[in-house]
């Protein structure tokens, strides 16, 4: 373990870059993350201010947006994977233990912030091809958006 950070196990196909839990992101920090990226998703001129690394802002809000997700609604029933930024197991239901989960989901880092945040439905997604989600229990329409963007 290296500065309380823990290995996640999981299959070999991930990268160690997704397997490895990241401390709790600062609400503040996380919010400023999305929306930068969100706006450089967009288009959106970003104000100089804040110079940040786009890909830094993107993985901040990712892990961000994935720990909300996973506070919210614990479980291990299904695997949310969002590479190479994070994954995260969620909802009450059956368990795995080893191997691929039964029932996962994964998609890009800006279609995942576009879901966290409400800018795309869960079925919009689907149905354009941005997610791959396989297994019953693959659906996160029920707990989508994880944060709401309040106008500045």
């Amino acid at each position: 373990m290296v500065g309380g950070a823990s290995a996640v196990r999981g299959p070999p196909s991930l990268s160690r870059a997704i397997m490895v839990r990241v401390r709790r992101i600062e609400p503040e920090r996380g919010m400023a993350a999305l929306r930068r990226a969100l706006a450089r998703a967009a288009g959106d001129p970003v104000s100089h201010e804040h110079q940040a690394i786009p890909e830094h802002d993107e993985m901040t809000a990712v892990r961000w947006t994935l720990g909300l997700l996973e506070e919210r609604h614990p479980g291990r029933s299904v695997e949310v994977r969002v590479p190479p930024a994070g994954a995260v197991q969620v909802l009450d239901g059956p368990t795995h233990r080893r191997g691929t989960p039964p029932n996962v989901i994964e998609t890009t880092p800006t279609t995942w912030l576009r879901l966290a945040a409400g800018q795309l439905s869960w079925d919009d997604a689907v149905h354009q091809g941005l997610v791959a989600a396989s297994g019953v229990r693959a659906d996160l329409s029920a707990v989508l958006p994880v944060v709401e963007i309040e106008e500045s």
